[in-house]
């Protein structure tokens, strides 16, 4: 079988669809999105990055329904306020891509509201993003919630004990906890869309090593990591690369709820869309559970 692109993209026309990052991932998410006809919001923290992502989409795709709305993952009330927005101007959603990521600041950071910053930004925001926006998304057609994880989780843990990592912290392992909880968060969210009549389809996926600025914007363009993706960046696929499992957990018939899709070769560092290996961590239904509801008592965001 030839491998999945975005031309097996299938046709989005009449499709609203959320993407929360401005570069990147996002920006190729939201390109191949609007390609196919979907109505786009790109959703980030900064107003410039965001006009420069619309531009540049329509300037590829000049009949693209593409526009950008104001939201920082790490405020709570941001994702509060961007959600009653969209339901003021929004029937209905039929796709949100929880994408927008920190990555391995060097030193321990908070966010507005107090939560280390990369899982209060990768995790928590999208969480209490997808509980906001779930009565647009119940009214939509076939609704599916994409939350992007990392290869980082197949090493990560979940320290209930310390998940702001106030008693230590180690800039890859609140990376890779923040993944394995957003990874635990698609897969609880199917079951709960299952338990309770939602209709939702959840699905993960992760880009396996991409070419983007994630690294550089977190660690720091000086930071040894930064160096890496700077020197070698050819170990890293392109973005456009990258984002196809995204899109294909996002848009093909075959993506399933529950799933998880990631590349197909290099240990799921680059190549095409396939099933991704599941860190077996990720599949422990309590902890699932616990993290459901914690992350319901942090951010105040009920489903």
């Amino acid at each position: 079988m030839a491998p999945w692109t975005a031309s097996d993209i299938p046709p989005q026309t009449g499709r609203a669809a959320v993407v929360t990052g401005t570069g990147g991932l996002g920006f190729h998410d939201a390109l191949a999105l609007a390609r196919a006809g979907a109505r786009v919001i790109i959703a980030g923290r900064n107003p410039q990055k965001g006009a420069a992502a619309v531009e540049a989409i329509r300037r590829s795709v000049p009949a693209a329904e593409v526009s950008f709305e104001p939201v920082d993952l790490a405020s709570l009330e941001t994702i509060k306020a961007f959600a009653a927005r969209l339901r003021t101007t929004q029937g209905s959603l039929d796709l949100l891509i929880n994408n927008a990521a920190v990555m391995a600041p060097p030193r321990r950071e908070l966010t507005v509201d107090g939560f280390e910053l990369q899982l209060g930004t990768n995790h928590l925001g999208h969480f209490a993003l997808t509980a906001h926006l779930l009565p647009l998304l119940r009214k939509g057609s076939q609704p599916r919630v994409v939350s992007l994880s990392s290869v980082a989780a197949r090493a990560g843990a979940l320290h209930f004990d310390d998940l702001q990592s106030e008693r230590g912290y180690k800039p890859m392992v609140a990376y890779g906890q923040s993944k394995l909880a957003c990874l635990m968060f698609a897969f609880e969210l199917q079951r709960q869309s299952d338990a309770n009549g939602w209709g939702l389809q959840s699905v993960a996926a992760h880009p396996g090593i991409a070419r983007t600025d994630l690294l550089p914007n977190g660690a720091g363009a000086a930071s040894p990591q930064a160096m890496i993706r700077r020197f070698l960046w050819f170990l890293f696929q392109p973005a456009a690369q990258g984002a196809l499992p995204t899109l294909y957990a996002a848009t093909a018939p075959q993506a399933k709820g529950g799933g998880y899709y990631g590349p197909d070769r290099l240990s799921e560092t680059r190549g095409h869309p396939a099933a991704a290996r599941m860190p077996l961590q990720a599949l422990d239904e309590k902890d699932a559970a616990r993290l459901w509801v914690e992350s319901a008592r942090l951010t105040g965001a009920g489903f």
